[in-house]
């Protein structure tokens, strides 16, 4: 972290004394019984997480987007669930309501978001609308001075959780020259048609909060509507480039937390008469996790600071999820071969890690879409 302010430092030593001592202990049986602690959550807004990119005068932190992925990536060492929760309180759920909303909005809403006393998802993925946003099928019609919208969202995180306030949903509102309008509508958690359904059962990610979703002639205020008509699929867009540096962060954790808890385990496990760590193949493969973990930070640090410093990002964004992704997944296998037998108990961070990290190849954006984004940088639309 040599590229850190002595402040960014003070907040990262800061989050991840928080995730050793107050996360990690709790892990493993919040995956075990598929339960987000909100005694967690109602901490890390107490700590001012949840406000870190947002102004003071909506109650945030003043700071920006590479705070908060320090934060996120020092959760992500030791619980990706956790980890995610706050991602996606920000990124997905507080922050289209900053870049889009009114100022009533703004000032109704983002209070309670920042401090970490309500959460809110963003409801974007359909059945057959996931790399393919476009694809969307829910609807919004007008009714007087009301929105009724019909379909279904999947995979929303944050959805169903004790303090969920609402959902943003993107739905078509109409269409023009053949193309789909998609608007963007806040829907209240308890609307009337508005059904959080049954939460997942997941192969990783068991402590965070993620539901379907349906809409069945669901009425919501005129006023709800998020941004301006029709700049629903342009504002998701601009979303989710913020929202892979986000996930980046995330990775560089998940790839640091194998790395170190591997270290570890091969400086005490002992094999044929030595420690495991001095056998020149676990060494190898302990250097190349390294290596990852530091290029995994290094892509998401330079994203964050173009992103941070108003220039185009959109490409260093999508790089460093790719890079930081693979980190986790690669790093995570590596763990679990040093584990050995260990490494598929449950109880070993390395596991979860190992059941987790898959994800990070394929949410907000799977490694095809960053590498589409990637190519069309270099001129390559096809």
């Amino acid at each position: 972290m040599e590229d850190l302010t002595d402040e960014e430092r003070e907040l990262a030593a800061m989050v991840r004394d928080f995730a050793d001592s107050v996360v990690a202990p709790q892990s493993y049986e919040a995956d075990r019984t598929h339960t987000l602690s909100m005694d967690v959550v109602g901490q890390m807004g107490d700590l001012g997480l949840f406000g870190l990119p947002f102004p003071e005068q909506y109650g945030g932190q003043g700071g920006d987007y590479l705070a908060l992925g320090i934060a996120i990536e020092a959760l992500g060492r030791v619980d990706q669930s956790i980890a995610i929760t706050l991602e996606a309180g920000v990124s997905l759920g507080a922050m289209p309501v900053f870049r889009f909303g009114t100022e009533e909005q703004r000032q109704e809403l983002l209070p309670d978001l920042l401090a970490g006393r309500a959460l809110a998802g963003f409801g974007l993925t359909e059945p057959e609308a996931g790399s393919d946003a476009g694809a969307t099928r829910t609807t919004a019609r007008l009714d007087g001075d009301e929105w009724v919208i019909d379909g279904s969202k999947q995979f929303i995180t944050n959805s169903g959780t004790p303090i969920t306030r609402f959902v943003t949903v993107t739905a078509v509102t109409g269409s023009e020259g053949g193309r789909k309008e998609i608007s963007t509508i806040i829907v209240p958690n308890g609307t009337a048609g508005f059904t959080v359904e049954a939460p997942y059962d997941k192969v990783g990610w068991n402590a965070s909060d993620t539901h379907p979703l349906t809409f069945d002639g669901t009425r919501v205020p005129a006023e709800n509507l998020l941004g301006q008509r029709g700049s629903g699929f342009r504002n998701f867009l601009s979303i989710l480039d913020e929202g892979r540096i986000a996930i980046a962060a995330l990775s560089t954790g998940a790839a640091e937390g194998c790395l170190e808890a591997a270290v570890d385990y091969a400086k005490s496990r002992t094999i044929f008469g030595s420690a495991l760590s001095t056998r020149q193949n676990a060494q190898f493969t302990l250097a190349r996790m390294r290596a990852r973990v530091h290029t995994a930070r290094l892509a998401w640090h330079h994203a964050a600071r173009l992103r941070d410093g108003g220039q185009p990002f959109a490409e260093q964004a999508a790089i460093a999820k790719l890079v930081a992704g693979e980190a986790a997944m690669d790093n995570a296998r590596d763990a679990t071969q040093i584990f050995g037998g260990n490494g598929f108990m449950n109880e070993f961070p390395v596991a979860r890690h190992y059941r987790d990290s898959k994800i990070l190849e394929i949410g907000e954006g799977t490694t095809e879409v960053q590498l589409l984004v990637i190519a069309r940088a270099l001129g390559l639309a096809g």
